[in-house]
């Protein structure tokens, strides 16, 4: 692993986004915080999510080097300007990972975030599940761009802690790949 987690020469960052109403999102900050910490990079705040423009500049501004942060509302909500989230981040090109909670798993909200994102052409890394049970094939034959999962953080111990290292791992080298691609596009 290189020192900065995602690659050789990472630009810019990737913005963790979700689904639901803003008790949905709550649990965003936290994943945000266990990637961060994994992957060695910063973990920066979104200033402003009532206008996007002034959120991407400035999560965009700031120091070089890779960073995590999270966007606290759904992308596919209207702004009251008009437009949404999700059309500013194509516009911007900004990187998203979709977090889909695993409660979300048999709902349309998988496939309708990633139709929402592709729609707009945000450069979008792939799914990542959040609790629930990890079933691969089921997450193959969604045919969406899934990353991996992550069980739900908590004060865990033995096997269950295993089982959250190994997923981070899988995660991590999936997603560094995956970064590569997007850094390369």
């Amino acid at each position: 692993m290189s020192v900065s987690g995602f690659g050789a020469e990472p630009q810019g960052g990737l913005l963790l986004v979700g689904l639901g109403r803003r008790r949905e999102l709550e649990g965003l900050a936290v994943v945000a915080a266990r990637l961060a910490a994994a992957e060695g990079v910063a973990l920066r705040e979104l200033a402003g999510a009532g206008d996007p423009d002034a959120g991407l500049a400035a999560l965009t501004a700031a120091a070089a080097g890779p960073w995590l942060a999270v966007l606290p509302v759904d992308p596919g909500l209207p702004l009251e300007r008009g437009g949404s989230w999700a059309e500013a981040l194509g516009a911007w090109r900004q990187p998203c990972l979709l977090v889909v909670r695993g409660e979300q798993l048999d709902t349309g909200l998988p496939a309708a975030g990633t139709a929402l994102l592709e729609r707009w052409r945000v450069p979008l890394a792939g799914l990542l599940q959040v609790g629930g049970d990890w079933v691969p094939t089921e997450r193959r034959r969604d045919g969406l761009p899934w990353l991996g999962w992550l069980p739900e953080s908590g004060g865990k111990s033995g096997a269950e802690s295993e089982e959250s290292g190994a997923a981070m791992a899988a995660l991590q080298q999936v997603l560094r790949g995956r970064w590569r691609v997007l850094q390369a596009a």
